[in-house]
């Protein structure tokens, strides 16, 4: 049973991202390696399964294991300019029957459709066909790369009407052009291409390894002013091809290892993923909460109220307080959470605020976000022109000294929320003073990235 009760939640936790991606256009990028790959059959399966949930899918493939292999076979020298190849009219030939090769097995592959797999009864179309016109690079250093070429253009209409219709559109690295040659592309550019033509939601990129690693460690989400300060420490290519893609317009471009089962259906459909994102947008905001928020709230508080760390709260009071509450919001989804509670004196006059119900989910811990929420409610005092920012914890005393808070006694708390003090509870009374600069009124940030 608790198998079955994790597969449904799930499938109840991924239906948001589905919701979100019917409709939206993924380019995914395969390298020859992967086509060869015994995982291959899955990474079929889940991608079929994305064209029947809605996804506009473009699969663009590469072909260099397979042309290397070739070439080898043949007797014909592999030439190179850095990492591209040049192209002789030997090796043009070569390449023409190596990836139609290709083309044809990964057509074959998609049309499987067996009663007991899970491509039964998909009839999914694979659509391929003279979509990108090219142009020959031309010479570099005064090296002749030949027919070696990059994209000029792409039939962005033929395409888009191919999806409409529920197909998926397969791209190979071969491109024609105007005089009728054919050219030899690189798959991770016709991939940043074809992203940027289609205006694609997403961009999917298949490697040997999953996470990209900085100083061993695994790097799960980088901003694209971070990756590009990254781009000379990891030698990645496709690192160097969603730093393009994202400055082209593409929102999100995500690395994966086409090695482990499921990745895609991870990283699309899972708050964690499974993989690198590179963005471009503002993937992680803070805001102020709203009523609609409510059910998120919940969900970060329970499990905090049963285990007696938090006060619990009723449905019907979050819905009163809700406007006291902040987010931190990842990927449209609340994943963090605190409220900041006005404290008045006899007068009505508001004189400090308590900063309460501070929750993280425990897969976003660990990243700075709890210090940028404190940080964001405290410059929300100010705005009020309040001065001193209490709180009251039973378990997280250290970590709110680390924030510059310091203990006092349940005394020094201001009259109107000594009197609510919970002697059962015996939490300890925190409190920090702001300083004249965060104490001025100062127009609030909308979001923040991370």
């Amino acid at each position: 049973m608790s198998d079955n009760s994790a597969s449904l939640n799930w499938f109840r936790h991924a239906a948001p991202y589905i919701n979100d991606l019917r409709g939206r256009t993924l380019v995914v990028a395969i390298p020859g390696d992967a086509l060869e790959h015994a995982n291959f059959r899955n990474l079929v399966h889940d991608l079929a399964l994305l064209v029947s949930l809605g996804v506009r899918l473009v699969v663009v493939h590469g072909a260099r294991v397979q042309v290397n292999r070739a070439l080898a076979e043949h007797g014909i020298e592999n030439r190179f300019y850095g990492n591209t190849r040049i192209t002789d009219r030997e090796t043009l030939e070569v390449i023409k029957a190596a990836v139609g090769r290709l083309r044809f097995d990964i057509e074959a592959a998609f049309s499987q459709g067996l009663p007991d797999s899970p491509m039964a009864r998909s009839a999914l179309k694979v659509i391929s066909g003279n979509f990108v016109t090219a142009r020959p690079i031309g010479v570099l250093d005064g090296t002749d790369l030949r027919w070696t070429g990059q994209v000029r253009r792409m039939e962005v209409n033929t395409i888009d009407r191919a999806l409409e219709q529920g197909a998926l559109v397969l791209l190979s690295p071969l491109g024609t052009s105007l005089t009728g040659e054919l050219f030899n592309l690189n798959y991770l550019d016709l991939a940043a291409e074809a992203a940027k033509a289609l205006r694609a939601e997403k961009l999917i990129l298949y490697r040997d390894t999953p996470q990209l690693l900085v100083n061993g460690e695994a790097v799960y989400e980088l901003s694209i002013v971070q990756a590009e300060q990254l781009v000379d420490q990891v030698d990645s290519e496709t690192l160097h091809c969603a730093i393009r893609a994202c400055n082209a317009g593409t929102p999100r471009t995500h690395l994966l290892s086409y090695a482990d089962n499921g990745a895609l259906l991870q990283e699309l459909f899972r708050r964690e993923g499974a993989g690198t994102m590179i963005y471009r947008d503002t993937y992680e905001v803070i805001r102020r909460a709203r009523i609609t928020d409510v059910g998120g709230v919940l969900g970060l508080i329970r499990p905090l109220e049963k285990q007696g760390i938090l006060v619990r709260r009723s449905r019907e009071k979050l819905e009163a307080e809700i406007d006291h509450f902040t987010l931190v919001e990842v990927d449209g989804t609340p994943v963090a959470c605190a409220a900041l509670y006005p404290i008045q004196d006899e007068a009505g006059e508001t004189v400090a605020a308590e900063i309460a119900c501070v929750a993280i989910h425990p897969d976003f811990r660990g990243g700075g976000r709890g210090a940028k929420l404190l940080h964001h409610l405290e410059r929300q005092a100010g705005v009020l022109g309040l001065e001193e920012l209490y709180v009251l914890t039973t378990q997280a005393e250290h970590w709110f000294i680390e924030q510059g808070f310091s203990q006092v006694a349940v005394q020094d708390l201001p009259a109107a929320r000594q009197s609510l003090y919970n002697i059962q509870r015996n939490s300890r009374v925190l409190r920090k003073r702001l300083s004249a600069q965060q104490s001025l009124p100062q127009p609030e940030k909308k979001g923040q990235a991370s």
